[in-house]
């Protein structure tokens, strides 16, 4: 029972948590990358998805997906020594335990789980799939992109980044991407998934300029992610709207925030800082936080047993550790002391667990974002954000249900104009249901919801003065006169125009 308890509670906590990352004496480039394969189970299989990304740092950033189970970015330390590879699920009670083979195509061992050892294969995902007919090359896309790099001085690092801009002379609105907790690169990819890209895609070919850019200690960006808070976070995307107010394309007047998660948070801190200059024109929250983070992480974990058929007395045992853990933390400042309790009270729960798991999940537990996180209050500030805002949420989302966190965002808003829309049928990915996926050489693909698209470009469109991007035929811009700068376009008229 208490072994049950302390995985669901280490799950439910976790996954709110930078994932695990372990420094491997000579990291092998060949492991950056997704890794699928089929695990045979009583009565089918499942397919496992194992994210591995090395940071900048030497460490790993690693995720295990389980699509037909609901799980999604599941944190996994990884572990090598040679070709030997030992991927560590603990919040599961799981690890893969292989070897690297075929020159770095195929991860090969054996998948342990309570009840469960089977062998498995893992084979690298491509980024793209092969096709039996000849394709069309990709066109050009109808907008200027460059790579860039933009300095947050007050933290001393760089940061790298994707701007898109539409054609024509502009001076263009734009919008800021910011993504949700745990180290993303700047197209926030998963599996097929391209969240950030497709959504810089889409609004760029639309009239706004975007700029999404990778985290701190990802891709090219410098900085430690793993050190770093929410507030940390706010001076990153104050820098990138610094960055780009001083684009000759960019009309100063409207650049905006659009986070998702964590960062629906960083763009409302951003827009209650007091200085103007350093504020936002308007925010797009995508499943923001509107209770506190103790109280996010307590929610999901009901979820989470409730979706697999808890009892009460389980859903009540896990909440109990949790409270008590959680208070752990926050009772005993000193992270050397804290980690000493919070070890303890892991290894009482679960006698089985090793002492180094243990120590580790202390550290990850008494981290600065878990320190600020579990405090973390997203309404305190609201008041003085004054700027529009667009608060939307999914409504099968899983990690942030949108009964519970809009209305509190909405409340602590009153002195801004406040739109908030709940979409029907889309998840915390922003991804409609499975069922409306389009086919992509015969196989489902995930895709950004459209009804979701719509909304947010209506609504920017409602709240900038928009100069029209060129018409475009194909893939290259044609040579057409742009709107007057300065020209307001509403909803309607953007859309009947596109």
């Amino acid at each position: 029972m208490k072994k049950f308890i302390l995985i669901f509670f280490l799950f439910g906590l976790l996954c709110w948590l930078p994932a695990a990352a372990l420094a491997a004496a000579d990291p092998p480039t060949v492991l950056n990358g997704q890794w699928q394969g089929p695990l045979k189970v009583p009565g089918g299989q499942l397919t496992l998805i194992i994210t591995i990304v090395p940071l900048s740092n030497g460490a790993y950033y690693a995720a295990l997906d389980a699509p037909q189970q609901r799980i999604s970015r599941m944190p996994a330390e990884v572990t090598v020594k040679g070709l030997d590879l030992k991927v560590s699920i603990e919040q599961a009670g799981s690890r893969f335990v292989g070897k690297i083979k075929n020159g770095g195509t195929v991860l090969q061992g054996t998948w342990t789980q309570p009840g469960l050892t089977a062998p498995l294969t893992l084979t690298r995902l491509t980024a793209s799939k092969p096709v039996a007919a000849p394709t069309k090359p990709r066109l050009t896309p109808p907008y200027r992109e460059q790579d860039v790099m933009f300095s947050n001085l007050e933290a001393n690092i760089r940061l790298a980044g994707t701007l898109t801009i539409p054609a024509g002379p502009g001076p263009f609105p734009a919008v800021v991407l910011l993504s949700d907790n745990g180290p993303q690169n700047r197209d926030v990819e998963q599996q097929d998934y391209r969240m950030f890209g497709s959504l810089a895609d889409y609004l760029t070919r639309r009239g706004i300029a975007v700029l999404r850019f990778d985290d701190r200690g990802m891709g090219k960006s410098q900085g430690n992610y793993f050190s770093t808070t929410t507030v940390d976070l706010v001076g990153d995307a104050q820098a990138a709207m610094v960055y780009l107010r001083a684009l000759p394309l960019i009309d100063n007047r409207y650049v905006g925030l659009m986070g998702h998660g964590e960062g629906a948070n960083v763009a409302l801190l951003a827009a209650a800082a007091e200085q103007a200059t350093a504020t936002p024109a308007f925010v797009v929250s995508m499943s923001g936080y509107g209770i506190t983070g103790r109280d996010v992480i307590m929610r999901q974990q009901m979820e989470i047993m409730r979706l697999i058929g808890s009892n009460p007395a389980q859903v009540k045992a896990a909440l109990d550790l949790h409270k008590e853990m959680v208070e752990i933390i926050r009772q005993t400042p000193n992270d050397n002391q804290a980690r000493g309790k919070v070890a303890a009270t892991l290894r009482f729960n679960n006698t089985d667990l090793d002492p180094h798991m243990a120590r580790a999940r202390a550290i990850q537990l008494t981290s600065p974002w878990s320190r600020y996180f579990l405090d973390f209050d997203p309404t305190r500030s609201l008041a003085a954000v004054k700027c529009p805002v667009l608060l939307l949420g999914g409504s099968i989302d899983l990690q942030v249900d949108p009964q519970r966190n809009m209305a509190p965002l909405k409340q602590g808003l009153k002195n801004a104009k406040v739109k908030s829309v709940k979409l029907t049928g889309v998840n915390h990915w922003y991804q409609p249901e499975m069922k409306d996926w389009p086919l992509v050489n015969g196989e489902q693909q995930p895709v950004f919801s459209p009804k979701a698209l719509n909304v947010v470009r209506e609504w920017i469109f409602a709240n900038t003065e928009q100069p029209q991007a060129l018409p475009t035929t194909g893939g290259t811009p044609e040579k057409t006169t742009a709107a007057p700068k300065g020209a307001r376009k509403s909803a309607k008229t953007a859309q009947a125009s596109r």
